[in-house]
């Protein structure tokens, strides 16, 4: 395994205005999903991420549109990515893009796609 940093960073829409508790929630359900992606699509960083702590940053984006294009940029790239969208249970409506989970995956390719994100 590589010594170098791996990561995952959870992307949520802020524009939603969903209380803290469905937040947390949606950024559980992108955590694991990416996470379990990461574990078929790219095992070694699944493994490093493991073993180096499972590091995760949470960030805000404002709108779908650049959720959407974010999620393009990963598309581009070997990141893991899985999309996460609500069943409509409670605060949302269904099929409403939430979150975005990235990686893990080498922090400076998360890094390139996600500097400029301010944290949750």
């Amino acid at each position: 395994m590589s010594s170098e940093g791996y990561k995952q960073v959870l992307v949520i829409r802020t524009d939603l205005e969903m209380g803290r508790g469905k937040v947390a929630v949606q950024v559980a359900h992108a955590a694991v999903s990416a996470a379990n992606l990461a574990k078929r699509s790219r095992p070694n960083w699944y493994k490093s991420w493991i073993s180096g702590g499972q590091a995760k940053v949470a960030v805000r984006i404002s709108s779908l549109d650049e959720l959407i294009q974010l999620r393009d940029g990963a598309a581009g790239t070997d990141i893991p990515y899985y999309l996460i969208e609500d069943r409509g249970l409670t605060q949302v409506q269904p099929g409403t893009i939430t979150c975005l989970g990235l990686g893990p995956a080498p922090s400076h390719m998360i890094d390139h796609l996600t500097r400029d994100l301010k944290l949750l």
